[in-house]
């Protein structure tokens, strides 16, 4: 992808930990970018794994970063999840989910025996006998829904694990397959640029991330642009096998692209 091809592009689809900030501090330049994404009156997705706020909860965090983008403007893998579970009826669950996220699955019953039990991030009270309950349940014929797959992801000092880890876990003890809600789902993709009126041939999807960003949007036909900010190494890149079609030092330098 040439970079005078992007003026010519319909859609932004963006990651958000690690390419508009990283910690709690903003990246450096990314304010031009999304001003000038604002003065083309191009329309705009967050498209974030992030499981453990809301939508208004991460707009918040956003706008206190210095970054004017609305809750309607972010697509995270808990809405999908919801519309997953909504398209099955109304499915007993078993939540295992951030305590700020639970009243958006308020549409489903919770079970002893639930039909679904659903993994998102719960940050330290990850244990054994948390685990244990769930890798019984779907041995007892639970379906497994995980709102995204992620392995790690970057914080201030260092990469973190992430949830993906937990979710192959009880595959691999199970024989299950999780349905996943997340990127790199092409569900998520999807919904956004449908939520935005863009085909996927006039969007641009960028990400920190090579599998679940990149190589998730091109999946959906979407081209991937990946910057070098956030969980960006350059040794995973190339084990990876992903030519993203275009490489940034930064989501800043898209402004002057655009």
């Amino acid at each position: 992808m040439r970079p005078e091809a992007l003026a010519s592009v319909d859609g932004f689809l963006f990651d958000m930990d690690g390419v508009w900030f990283v910690g709690d501090h903003a990246v450096p330049g990314a304010a031009q970018t999304l001003a000038r994404i604002r003065e083309l009156c191009k329309p705009l997705r967050i498209v974030t794994n992030t499981t453990t706020r809301t939508r208004e909860q991460l707009s918040q965090r956003l706008r206190g970063l210095g970054f004017d983008i609305r809750p309607d403007e972010i697509i995270n893998s808990v809405q999908a999840a919801v519309l997953y579970l909504r398209a099955q009826g109304a499915p007993s669950c078993h939540l295992i989910v951030a305590d700020d996220i639970r009243s958006l699955f308020s549409d489903f019953p919770t079970s002893a025996t639930p039909e679904y039990v659903v993994v998102g991030d719960i940050g330290e009270h990850w244990s054994y006998p948390v685990l244990n309950e769930a890798f019984r349940m779907v041995m007892d014929g639970a379906n497994l829904l995980a709102l995204h797959k992620g392995r790690f992801w970057q914080v201030e000092d260092g990469l973190r694990l992430d949830i993906g880890a937990f979710v192959a876990g009880l595959e691999y003890a199970t024989g299950a397959e999780a349905v996943i809600a997340g990127k790199p789902s092409r569900t998520m993709f999807d919904a956004a640029l449908a939520d935005m009126g863009v085909d996927a041939s006039g969007a641009v999807m960028v990400g920190d991330d090579i599998l679940g960003d990149v190589d998730g949007a091109r999946a959906a036909g979407i081209r991937g642009i990946l910057v070098k900010t956030g969980k960006y190494r350059e040794a995973l890149v190339a084990e990876s096998g992903v030519t993203p079609d275009l490489v940034l030092d930064s989501v800043a330098d898209l402004a002057g692209l655009i």
